[in-house]
Parts: C-alpha cells; sequence; structure tokens
C-alpha cells in the first residue's frame, strides 16, 4: 500500500509580469520562524512571496541534535498548528505522510526529539515553493522612487562560492536572521587558532569523537545546552575515569520555570503586556526572567545526577567536578596540547587556574545583528535609548513615515516583546498576526486570550485588528 501523498505545494499560480515585478514579500533567513510564515501565507492565494537562506538546505541545530535530546515545547507547538491546526504542514500530518501517526500514539509523548523537529522542518521546507536555499542575502535597501524595497542577493554554488548576483524587488520584508553562537572575549582566540579544541556547542557532534576521546574535558556553561553534553560525554566515558569539568556563571544548575501558569510567559497575552512597558521597565523584566528560558530541564538534571550515582554503586565517586558561579577570566594555551583558563569565584572571591585537554562552549546564541543587511535602511530607522530598533505590536520596524513598505522582524525583538521571541511556541501565532497585518484583513483568526494569568492592572485590547493594507495584486514569479 502507498503512503499517503505529501501535501500539494502548488500555489495559485500568478499572472506573467516582467522580471523585476515587485513582490508582496520577501523574507530573508529559513529558519523555523520564516518556514512557519511560508507555510502559513502558502494557502493565501494573493500573496507573491520568497524566501532566501545562503545555507544549502534547512538545518536547526544540527550540532546539537544529540541522541534522546528533546525540545523544551510539545510538539503542538510546531511551524502552523497554533494558528492553523487544519494545515497541510502540522507536525501530525508529517507523521502521517510518513506511515507513524499510531506508534507516535503509543509512544504518549508530548515532547519530541530535537531530530525529529528537524525532520519535520526538512519536510516542509523541501514541499513549500518559493524557499531559495544556497541564496545569500547582501543588502535591503528603500527605493523612493519606486516606493519598493531592493534586495541584492549572491546565489552561491554547492560549494558556498559566487555563482551569481541578483536583485529582486518587493513591497514588504521579514527578516528572520535568527541567532548566532555567542563566543565570551576571553576565548575568541583560542576557537579561532587550530589546535586543541575549543569549540562552541553548536559545533558539538562534528567534534565529538575528538571530545571523547580527549583526556580531560571542560564544559562551559550551565544551560541546557551544557547539560545535555555534560550528560552525553559522562556516558560515553569510561567509570572512575572520567575526567569532566562542568562549570559556568549561574549561580547553581537550576531547573527551568516548568510549571503550568509560569509557562503562561510564553503566550500572545504576556507578549502584549510586555510590549506595552516603558522601555526601562522592559529591560529590568528581561534580567529577572532567565530562569523562564536559560535553567536546565528537570528530567536532564534528573538523568544527570542518575548517571553520577550510578558510578558511585560499587564505591569511590566519578571523577567529574561540577561548579557553578564560576566565571572564565582569561584563558591560554599550555605547550600547544592543552588549555589553561583562569577562573573566578565571585562569591568566595577566589581565583584559580584549570588545565583540560579541549573545551566545549555551552555559552548560548545572541540574537544576529541587523545592521549590516539593513544598512540602506538605517536613515529611515527609530531606534531606542540603547540604540536599538523600535519594533511595534505586529513586529514592524518604526520607520520614517515616507517608507510606505513595511520591515518586519522574527526572534530580533526580545528587548521589546520579551522572553517569548525566540520561542518555538509562539512562531506561528507570530507569522499569523505578521500576514494580518500585511493583508489589511483577518487571514488568521486569533484568540482575543489566552492566559489564565492576568498580567498588569490595566489591560490593552487583547488582539490588534488589521490595519488596512493596500491591494495586492497578483504578481508573476520572478523568481532567478
Amino acid at each position: 500500500m502507498n503512503p499517503p501523498p505529501t501535501p500539494d505545494p502548488t500555489p495559485t499560480p500568478h499572472p506573467h509580469h516582467e522580471p523585476d515585478a515587485p513582490r508582496d514579500l520577501v523574507g530573508i533567513g529559513i529558519g523555523p520562524a520564516n518556514l512557519s510564515l511560508a507555510a502559513l501565507a502558502h494557502p493565501l492565494g494573493d500573496l507573491d512571496t520568497a524566501f532566501y537562506d545562503q545555507r544549502p538546505a534547512f538545518g536547526w541545530h544540527t550540532g546539537l541534535l544529540i541522541e534522546g535530546a528533546t525540545i523544551q515545547v510539545p510538539f503542538l507547538a510546531d511551524l502552523v498548528t497554533l494558528a492553523d491546526p487544519t494545515s497541510p504542514w502540522t507536525f501530525l500530518n508529517y507523521l502521517r505522510s510518513r506511515e507513524r501517526l499510531f506508534p507516535f500514539y503509543f509512544a504518549e509523548r508530548s515532547h519530541i526529539q530535537r531530530a525529529e523537529y528537524d525532520a519535520y522542518c526538512r519536510w516542509v521546507s523541501e514541499s513549500l515553493p518559493g524557499l531559495h536555499f544556497g541564496h545569500q542575502v547582501d543588502a535591503v535597501r528603500w527605493d523612493p522612487e519606486r516606493d519598493l524595497f531592493e534586495v541584492d542577493f549572491t546565489q552561491l554554488d554547492t560549494d558556498g562560492e559566487a555563482e551569481a548576483l541578483g536583485r529582486t524587488y518587493t513591497r514588504n520584508v521579514v527578516l528572520g536572521i535568527g541567532t548566532e553562537p555567542h563566543i565570551p572575549d576571553p576565548l575568541k582566540p583560542l576557537v579561532e587558532a587550530p589546535g586543541v579544541p575549543v569549540l562552541h556547542a553548536a559545533d558539538y557532534l562534528d567534534h565529538r569523537a575528538a571530545l571523547l576521546a580527549a583526556e580531560h574535558v571542560t564544559v562551559v556553561g550551565i544551560g541546557q545546552s551544557g547539560a545535555e553534553i555534560f550528560l552525553d560525554l559522562l556516558r560515553n566515558r569510561p567509570a572512575g575515569r572520567e575526567k569532566l569539568h562542568w562549570l559556568g556563571r549561574t549561580e547553581a544548575f537550576a531547573p527551568m520555570e516548568y510549571s503550568k501558569l509560569g509557562l503562561e510567559h510564553f503566550t500572545p497575552d504576556h507578549t502584549r503586556y510586555f510590549h506595552a512597558l516603558p522601555e526601562t521597565a522592559r529591560d529590568r523584566l528581561i534580567a529577572g526572567q532567565w530562569q523562564l528560558h536559560k535553567g536546565i530541564d528537570a528530567a536532564t538534571i534528573a538523568a544527570i545526577h542518575d548517571e553520577l550515582y550510578r558510578r558511585t554503586l560499587h564505591g569511590g565517586w566519578p571523577d567529574a567536578v561540577l561548579t557553578p558561579g564560576v566565571r572564565v577570566r582569561t584563558a591560554g594555551r599550555v605547550a600547544t596540547t592543552k588549555v589553561e583558563l583562569h577562573l573566578e569565584h565571585a562569591r568566595q572571591d577566589s581565583r584559580s587556574r584549570l588545565t583540560t585537554d579541549a573545551v566545549v562552549l555551552a555559552t548560548g546564541y545572541r540574537e544576529r545583528p541587523l545592521d549590516r543587511l539593513l544598512a540602506g535602511l538605517d536613515p529611515y530607522m527609530r531606534r531606542d535609548s540603547q540604540d536599538r530598533p523600535r519594533v511595534d505590536e505586529e513586529y514592524r520596524l518604526v520607520l520614517d513615515p515616507s517608507v510606505t513598505g513595511t520591515a518586519y522582524v522574527q526572534n530580533a525583538e526580545t528587548h521589546t516583546h520579551g522572553v517569548g521571541a525566540p520561542d518555538l511556541g509562539l512562531v506561528a501565532w507570530r507569522g499569523a498576526i505578521i500576514l494580518n497585518s500585511l493583508t489589511g484583513r483577518e487571514a488568521y483568526t486569533l484568540p482575543r486570550r489566552t492566559a489564565f494569568t492576568t498580567f498588569g492592572l490595566t489591560q490593552r485590547r487583547q488582539v490588534p485588528p488589521p490595519r488596512e493594507a493596500p491591494a495586492l495584486t497578483p504578481l508573476v514569479d520572478d523568481r532567478r
């Protein structure tokens, strides 16, 4: 019996226009956020869209797809379900297309493995039209004479080398360029130099064999990624000779806030409350909410403790040191074969040195700066007191009124929209907000209330109505 067919990706065709005819929306970056937006835009036949990414194909944190590691949101937080559960691009329909619905049903899993989420997103990316991988966007400019955005890109060959230059025009753009690995300044020279492996957690699986072979390994950073890497190394090193050190600045190996009411901080209700706060209040609030998204999943903490305990059953303690509240002041190489970390414990006001054979930096990610891509828009951009782009409630960059087009951002607005900005559970809702704003109509009906918690004493309108947008004329596909 043949498996169920993959959803038909064929959109309503657009009439033919000149090659430089403007699109309605161009997306820059194809991570989960823009992939969600593309999937939700697909059934809206009056929209002409294109999305560009410099990578040769979709990949989601491929260096951290450790066996058994799960995502921190339930499977309903896929690319589309929380905005449109009838979409053909749901995770459940992905399972159906692979004849895996019944095994998933009996597995009784709410949180799926990271590798499965990556496979699901690749399935969507390989089926949706209008996605252009191997295209590096170089610049975005506003053309006041044409009232359009110009998007310059470089088409790359299979080796990532420049093959051709191109330009497309669009009435609106959306930036979904995501985050990039953060490497603390004291360790940047070590990462960039050859020799002893010093690498970011994002590249862990590419270097896993070398790390397992190293005599002593240090993991820096005690969030979720650091915990998963420490656990994987611990499970695969001999008992009594683990020679692992796990340290980080956080005061404790703290569990991530995962209570049901705590999770309501990742609802649209909290996002609206946060956006309405003064800038200074938002900044203070973000700093105090770290445990909502930077702690460690309780199951991972339990697994680490279980593995450490198992190694004490025959007497003795595992050769593993776990030290919170420690920062790396400086670092250097020792005789080209080892690394020396200079450590400081602020509470004790003490310092020490640690010599190790390999270092994994589980030091998190930062939003990619928009300045390079948007240099051409800089004269039009409005910024806050800390020179960050201002972003309105509908995820639009606040630009000079002379710019009649709209530039949206995804996962670049934590400072204006709060801890939910990078959360996978809000990508479909945010995409629906953007599409409602773009089309000037309720393309997606959104709930008026999403949390039992009432955030604040004064309440704002729950769902912003779509603002009137220019008529969208069906246009030719001008892909090059």
